[in-house]
């Protein structure tokens, strides 16, 4: 069962100032109008390649536009061992800060 938090929940760890690793799955272009602080942006027909960048000791947040795609990005990176949690409803949802 993949674990998800909602981009309030997700909102209030940033806002704490925790340690947390978000991956932006979107394309390049949406990302330029906007991120949360901090996120890494790795397109999701990228993740497969750009996986060995990531650390499987983490936790990564996946975030995309809606949840669609950063939940299959979680799928994926799950089966292959990493610890995931999508940001459900994605940047439709996100009220915080971007950059």
């Amino acid at each position: 069962m993949m674990k998800e938090l909602t981009a309030k929940e997700v909102e209030a760890l940033v806002n704490e100032g925790k340690a947390i690793d978000i991956i932006d799955v979107r394309e390049v272009d949406e990302v330029a109008a906007g991120k949360i602080p901090g996120a890494v942006n790795i397109p999701l027909i990228l993740v497969e390649f750009r996986m060995h960048e990531l650390d499987k000791s983490k936790e990564y947040i996946m975030v995309c536009r809606s949840g669609g795609r950063s939940g299959r990005a979680s799928q994926f990176l799950e089966s292959q061992g990493f610890k995931v949690i999508n940001m459900a409803g994605g940047m439709l949802n996100w009220e915080g800060k971007v950059e």
